[in-house]
């Protein structure tokens, strides 16, 4: 399963991405990352999910998931992130941010 992920937007306009492949991940972070992206029901949520009544400065996430001969992409604002998406988008988020402190210490 290959997983890309950028976070968007929020006051200071900063971007984060990572794109994750689980065959090279340790295993137990491979079979987690599985886990919630099956608890999201990833492959049945809408392309964009938004909020009726946006809010300036909020994040914007976007994750695409391939996976075999499937591929979705969702587009999700951070006030219409739905409860079931909120654990794979904080762990993509960690796993970005660590990336990027990584290349910029």
């Amino acid at each position: 399963m290959k997983i890309s992920f950028e976070q968007s937007g929020g006051i200071a306009g900063l971007r984060f991405a990572t794109t994750l492949d689980t065959a090279g991940l340790p295993p137990e972070d491979a079979q987690k990352l599985r886990r919630m992206v099956d608890e999201a029901d990833f492959f049945n949520l809408p392309a964009r999910i938004v909020s009726p009544r946006p809010q300036p400065d909020r994040f914007q996430y976007k994750l695409q998931v391939q996976e075999s001969s499937r591929q979705h992409t969702v587009t999700v604002s951070e006030e219409a992130l739905p409860t079931s998406l909120a654990p794979l988008v904080k762990w993509l988020g960690e796993e970005a941010r660590r990336k990027m402190r990584e290349k910029n210490p």
